[in-house]
């Protein structure tokens, strides 16, 4: 039940990255490509660059420190990765959790891949992997869905706390 039916008040949620989103042009092609072959790695909030994939920050993210590991090739499926890339993208997998573990000491983690839009992908044609901290009490799996959250860093502060981590792992 939320804020608004358990007291009939209805409380703002401060946001203002996303209006960003709401009011900017969007992207026609891939965007984690263009960041990917863009050598501005803060402005893209790519935190390590590995082999053959990717960890950065998500722009929209449901929590703080919410990470995404990515192939840097244009690949849809888990299918359709390489050796190299299943290798990479679980190493940096591992990688990205002990770095939260270590900087934002969350008390678990949600990890998963939305493979099609009927699965919640909202980024369906290039595959990545959402790593979501946790902490007890933050949130439940509905607001996670739909509902409201609040993250309570800016993004570039909190990377500015987690690339030093990465680049020293």
């Amino acid at each position: 039940m939320s804020n608004t039916q358990e007291t009939g008040i209805s409380r703002p949620l401060w946001a203002p990255w996303r209006i960003e989103y709401i009011r900017g042009e969007k992207e026609t092609g891939c965007f984690l490509c263009r960041m990917f072959a863009e050598s501005m790695d803060r402005d893209n909030l790519i935190l390590f660059r590995g082999v053959t994939c990717v960890v950065l920050m998500n722009r929209f993210p449901y929590n703080s420190g919410h990470l995404m590991v990515a192939p840097v090739r244009h690949i849809s499926g888990l299918e359709d990765r390489t050796p190299e890339e299943i290798l990479d993208m679980e190493t940096l997998t591992a990688r990205a959790i002990a770095v939260l573990r270590e900087v934002m000491a969350p008390q678990g983690f949600n990890v998963g891949i939305n493979l099609g839009a009927a699965a919640g992908a909202g980024l369906e044609d290039h595959l990545h992997r959402h790593i979501v901290p946790r902490w007890v009490g933050d949130t439940n799996f509905m607001p996670v869905l739909s509902g409201p959250r609040v993250i309570p860093e800016s993004l570039l502060d909190t990377y500015d706390l987690l690339v030093e981590k990465f680049q020293n792992r």
